[in-house]
């Protein structure tokens, strides 16, 4: 069950990573509302593999009747620690070139500003030195590898569940399938500064890669974590869904609706949810 696992997690984490990579070689300026729509339809399948299947997995895990207080804080605890990768990750990247002020909302309203490719512009126009693109790239690449631990900690959580059955859950390979759409994009806000910067395509793409590496160990640390016993379980599913939580409402849900300022992205996640629940209980 191990390698299933690892295999599963690397094609998510690396996967994911890698093909937004690909994709920003041939970026196209008119892709924001497709994105968007990815984004909010992820989002919502998100939403109902935590409600529906990890967090009453959580509560079911004990019969104790204080079970529900740390269900409640490792939902906490893994919002707080992903809120707090991503704030190190805007204030690491957002500075470079200033495109946001007093009044611009605190995340991407573009695809152009989600990729930081809203960047090349500056630095071709001379006002900023090519280097601090490439660098920038390299910070967004450690940042992204860094916030991967922890998603690849909701994969293995969610694993961790059927730990003594031959078969993986499905409720494991969705979510691995979802993290991997919602890594996408994240690998083109890493390509995209390093190809600008002066890295080759093709390293760029391995680069970034490589950034969904970490996935992999989170996840070998959520199925350990989780396999310990039902109060590990419990708790190791609480932060996957904490973290999960904050990815779909501190990032994936906002970005969208920005993106395209539409209807659209609240109906394909009311699609994306009923998606989710066909998923679990099919």
């Amino acid at each position: 069950m191990i390698w299933n696992i690892i295999w599963v997690t690397a094609l998510a984490g690396m996967g994911g990573t890698g093909l937004g990579g690909l994709i920003s070689c041939l970026f196209r300026k008119d892709s924001s509302k497709t994105v968007s729509l990815l984004l909010s339809f992820a989002a919502g399948v998100m939403t109902s593999v935590v409600c529906f299947d990890l967090l009453t997995e959580a509560l079911n895990s004990n019969s104790s009747s204080t079970n529900i207080w740390l269900v409640v804080l490792g939902v906490l605890l893994g919002y707080i620690v992903i809120a707090m990768l991503n704030s190190w990750i805007d204030q690491n990247t957002n500075h470079e070139v200033a495109h946001i002020d007093e009044n611009h909302p605190r995340t991407a309203d573009s695809l152009e500003e989600l990729t930081h490719a809203n960047h090349l512009q500056e630095h071709r126009e001379g006002r900023q030195p090519r280097s601090g693109l490439f660098l920038a790239g390299l910070v967004m690449a450690a940042a992204i590898a860094l916030h991967n631990v922890p998603e690849g900690m909701v994969i293995g959580a969610s694993f961790a569940r059927s730990a003594g059955q031959a078969q993986l859950n499905r409720g494991g390979l969705t979510m691995a399938i979802i993290i991997g759409v919602h890594n996408i994009p994240e690998g083109m806000a890493v390509a995209v500064p390093l190809i600008s910067g002066g890295m080759s395509k093709w390293r760029s793409v391995v680069t970034t890669a490589l950034t969904g590496f970490p996935t992999v160990l989170g996840a070998l640390l959520g199925y350990s974590l989780g396999t310990m016993g039902p109060f590990a379980l419990a708790l190791s599913l609480s932060f996957a869904s904490g973290a999960m939580l904050y990815v779909v409402f501190g990032e994936l849900l906002p970005e969208s609706i920005l993106m395209w300022r539409s209807k659209l992205p609240a109906a394909t996640t009311i699609i994306g949810m009923l998606t989710g629940l066909i998923i679990i209980y099919l």
